[in-house]
Parts: structure tokens; sequence; C-alpha cells
């Protein structure tokens, strides 16, 4: 007979021994694993697909409710049952709204626990047998497989940040994508800053761990409550120079199996880091502003692309468009010989106030025109046809070569 395997995710230690103690006796149940929060619980569900997931509901960084509404999205094959103190009757409501199958009050006993576990089982198989279904993966037709956007500026300044962490977020808000975004603004990057999360662990302290594997590197992930995961930059300047160009292939190669969409927030500068990530990425997005210095740059820069023959990756983003600038989006296209594949309205007070707030405004202010603006960007990117990520053999052998090489031959020294 099929044992009922289980997933317990609560934040406490104590309570998860606890509770896999009281299941241990119960010969039709066996307990798969145990995690402290509802983003490790959303990549454990996605893995191992546990028929019952016990979920409780108050958690640092994503709660209980965040976590099952994604999973029932994702993971529809497996039933949560909420695990709840007296008083919350109103956070339950909302969980069963989520997604949630059933509840059980804390504290409670063996029997209970195993009692509810088993109603639930029971009747998820009994209307699998009347409809016909077997348990089902969420498989999105326009599913990617590790899609990588590298964005870039020729100065700070122009919102590169702002417009890469409202992106992500956006995208992450749907339940739909698996997303990530790497800070590597190595010496002074604010990606953590910008969600309002204290990066405990940082990408500097992930290569002083040992080998770069995925299972290592999701322990440094940084989650907020979009559902978006985040490798911080480090926390002092003085550790950037432990990052290599090699260490950053070596975390991409890794994770773009695991994730639909990788942003990377690169520094405003030509160097080795963000050259590896413009060779290995589906789409360079260059951030312009309407002003003379920022475009010229912006020209300089799209020579220096072309001689890489990144071209055809390349999407340009005019931010902070206005008629009061003294030029229109087609001076800048005419400027830089090239044509606009985004507009950002300019929406300054709700921008400012957001960023002030460590809150996206695609979040705080979602009427915001640079909000609707956000929504037409992460809309395009999911319904374009999927970028075939195996880069061709010409770009393999080319990049047999380092990026500082490269980026000498463009400029002839």
């Amino acid at each position: 007979m099929k044992r009922i395997s289980v997933l317990i995710v609560d934040d406490i230690t104590d309570t998860r021994d606890s509770i896999r103690r009281l299941l241990q006796f119960e010969d039709d149940i066996e307990v798969v694993g145990e995690v402290g929060s509802g983003s490790e619980a959303i990549i454990f569900a996605e893995g191992k697909r546990p028929d019952i997931i016990l979920m409780d509901i108050n958690m640092p960084e994503m709660d209980g409710i965040r976590a099952t509404e994604l999973i029932a999205q994702r993971v529809p094959g497996s039933s949560v049952i909420i695990m709840s103190v007296q008083g919350e009757q109103a956070y339950l409501r909302r969980a069963m709204m989520a997604g949630a199958r059933e509840y059980i009050v804390k504290p409670f006993t063996g029997d209970e626990l195993a009692s509810v576990i088993a109603k639930v089982y029971e009747m998820d198989r009994i209307k699998k047998e009347v409809m016909g279904e077997q348990p089902k993966v969420f498989l999105d037709p326009k599913k990617r497989n590790g899609e990588i956007i590298s964005f870039f500026s020729t100065k700070g300044g122009v919102g590169k940040t702002t417009l890469a962490t409202n992106l992500a977020v956006q995208l992450a808000n749907t339940g739909k994508w698996r997303v990530l975004l790497i800070d590597l603004n190595l010496q002074f990057g604010d990606v953590a800053v910008f969600l309002n999360l204290v990066p405990k662990r940082s990408i500097a302290d992930l290569i002083e761990s040992g080998p770069i594997k995925f299972s290592e590197i999701q322990s440094y992930f940084l989650n907020h409550s979009s559902g978006l995961q985040v490798l911080a930059a480090p926390t002092r300047p003085e550790y950037a120079e432990l990052i290599t160009a090699e260490h950053v292939e070596q975390i991409l190669s890794e994770v773009r199996p695991n994730f639909d969409f990788i942003i990377c927030d690169n520094v405003s500068r030509f160097e080795e880091v963000g050259l590896v990530t413009f060779d290995i990425a589906t789409q360079i997005w260059l951030i312009v502003a309407m002003d003379v210095p920022t475009l010229k740059n912006a020209k300089l820069s799209l020579e220096v692309i072309e001689g890489l023959h990144h071209t055809p990756k390349v999407q340009v983003v005019l931010n902070r468009t206005s008629k009061e600038m003294g030029m229109d989006p087609r001076d800048v296209e005419k400027s830089l010989n090239t044509k606009i594949s985004y507009e950002i309205p300019s929406d300054g007070r709700a921008l400012v106030s957001a960023l002030n707030q460590g809150v996206p405004f695609v979040t705080s202010y979602p009427q915001s025109k640079a909000s609707e603006a956000i929504r037409t960007m992460a809309g395009r990117l999911t319904s374009s046809e999927i970028v075939d990520p195996k880069p061709k053999q010409k770009e393999q052998e080319r990049r047999i070569q380092s990026p500082i090489k490269q980026l000498r031959r463009v400029f002839g020294f």
C-alpha cells in the first residue's frame, strides 16, 4: 500500500521535530522532508511533489499564505493543510482562498493530525477517480529554460536597478514563473535595499563556501514576498575582488535549469563579470535616459556590443520619458541609430516614494504609468517566442577567449 508522503513547513526547528515525532508511528504516513520557509517549501514541492504539505502561516520572508498560493498554481497535485494557532480566523479564510485544502489548530495530537492528513488525501483520491484524472504537473506551455536577461547602462542614475527589480517582482508576482535576480554590481549593489531585504549571506560568502553547485547556491538566496529569489551583492566593497568571471559563469550554469527567468543587474561599465553575462544571456537590456551625455555613452556602448557580436540580443529601454526633456523617443532612436524596445514614462513621485519605502513601485503604486509599462514589458517578455538557450557553435568557440581579450580586440589595444 502506498504511504502518504508529507512535507513539514515551519520556521521553528523544535516544532518541525515535534510534528515529525507525532507522525513517525503512523504506518501509512511518511515524512519526506522538513523546511523552514515558504520559498523552500515551493522548491521542495516542485522537486519531490509530496501528497500533503503541512504549512505554518507565520514565517519570515514568505508567509504560508503566499507559499500556499504559489504551490496551488505550480504543484496542484500536492494538497496544503494549514497549521494555525487560535484566533487567526481571518488568516485561515485567506489561506483557504489561496488554495489550502484544510486546516488544523495548534496544539494538536498525533491522532488529530493523522486524521486530517488521511481525510484530505482520501478526498483527493476520490476526486481524481471520479474525474478520471491523475495528479498533474504544472507545465506552462511557454515555460522557459533559464532565460537570462543582462541589464546594463552606461552610467549610474538612469534607473537600471529600479527597472531590474520591478520587472523581476512583476514576473514573480504572477506565480507562473520561477525568477532569480542576481546583483552583479559587486562593490555597491543596491538590489537588496530596493527590495527591503537584509542580506545575511551574499555571493561573496557563496564563493568562499566551496564547490558551486545549485544545492549549495540556493541556501544563499534571499526570499522576497513576491516569490522572487535574490542573490545579493557583497556587503563590503573590498569583498568584490573575491568574485571572478569564472565564478559568475559557474553560478549561471548551475541556476539556469532551475529558473524560468534570471535577471542580472550589472555594474555600469565594461568589465569581465558583465561581459560573461553578455555571452550567456539570451537578451541584453541597455537602459538609457533622455539626456545627451547618456545617449553619447549609449551609442559608444552599442558599438562595443556590436564588436562583441551581441547586437541581436540588445533591447534598448528608454527610461523616464517626458516631453519636458526637450526631446522625444524618435530623437533618441535617430541618435542611437536603433529602435527603442520599451519606453518607461517619468513618474518621479511614485518612484522615489517606493524606493524610500523599499517596496517596488509595481506593488506600491500599481496604477502608475511606470507600473503599467513594466506590466507591458513582462507581458511581451513572457509571450514572446522562446529563445534557444544553447549557444551557437561560433559563440562557443569565441568564448574560449577571455572577456577582457575580446574587449581589447574591440578597442584595438
